[in-house]
């Protein structure tokens, strides 16, 4: 795990020293990426989160949430009273399972959903899945992404990758969402990952930056469809955080020295990136929708 300088969270320290720059020389491992192949252990909040009961009694489905923001993500929903379900690729058990103990360490009920998302009746399982074992769905958490990173741009961009990243970040959201909205009462949120990506986007990387400006269109415009029956949608844009995404879809180039280029200096650790989905998940972003939040490191959203 990164070195945490700080002993007490609410202690003020340098942002840009808050946590050390992962090393990693440049060392990848193979995808979808798992936490214990990690070069470098990510912070999710494991010894950091503090919940205080902002969202007691809710019920969260976190596609993506076996490890990285996801699993950040799940901890601090859970501490602050939410029982979770995970839902993640087969391959990716081990980790979602280790989410789901951390859930239930904070005394709230943790449910692994093995599925594809690229796949619409599996969309609807993941749902229909969090109905049965949560009893309901007060928060939707669409999170879960792929990105292959190709340095030669649009030319190596294949159809079968653009396929799997379009029903992997884009579809997925509209067929979750879709089956979530007839149990999602007044009070009930939507949460979407974006990315600085799409706003920046990095050529290698163009077919991701496509789907992350969709979300945010996608984020905008059911917002507005929304308000009136009392249901917010609500979008984080993060920037370079450190995640197993990144050493199991970059090249060993990009790896080394990742997030060096943010006016912070540094990567974000997922930990930095729960409390903005705890504040558009909870009560207190009550005159919050249509937005996007930016964790970027100081990347402007421009």
């Amino acid at each position: 795990m990164s070195d945490q300088k700080r002993s007490d969270q609410h202690t003020p320290q340098d942002p840009s020293s808050q946590y050390d720059q992962p090393e990693t020389d440049g060392e990848t491992i193979p995808h979808p990426g798992l936490t214990e192949d990690m070069p470098e252990k990510p912070d999710h909040g494991e010894q950091s989160y503090q919940g205080s009961g902002r969202l007691t009694g809710k019920k969260a489905v976190i596609t993506g949430g076996d490890s990285g923001i996801g699993r950040a993500v799940a901890i601090a929903f859970a501490r602050e009273g939410a029982d979770v379900l995970v839902a993640c690729l087969a391959e990716e058990e081990a980790d979602a399972k280790e989410t789901c103990r951390l859930v239930e360490d904070a005394g709230r009920r943790g449910v692994v959903c093995l599925t594809d998302l690229t796949q619409e009746s599996e969309c609807n399982r993941v749902i229909d899945e969090a109905v049965e074992h949560l009893g309901g769905i007060d928060i939707l958490v669409n999170n879960a992404a792929y990105q292959m990173a190709q340095p030669g741009g649009l030319e190596d961009i294949t159809t079968e990758q653009l396929d799997r990243v379009m029903k992997t970040n884009l579809y997925a959201m509209f067929w979750l969402s879709r089956r979530a909205l007839p149990h999602l009462g007044t009070g009930a949120t939507i949460i979407n990952t974006s990315s600085i990506q799409s706003r920046q986007p990095s050529p290698e990387l163009l077919d991701y930056a496509t789907t992350k400006a969709g979300i945010v269109a996608f984020t905008q415009g059911l917002a507005q469809s929304l308000a009136e029956r009392g249901i917010r949608v609500n979008a984080v844009a993060p920037g370079p955080i450190w995640t197993p995404l990144i050493p199991a879809t970059m090249p060993s180039g990009n790896v080394e020295g990742f997030g060096e280029q943010t006016p912070l200096g540094r990567a974000g650790q997922p930990a930095e990136l729960a409390p903005a989905y705890v504040f558009l998940a909870s009560q207190e972003s009550s005159y919050v929708t249509g937005e996007v939040i930016g964790v970027t490191g100081g990347q402007p959203l421009t």
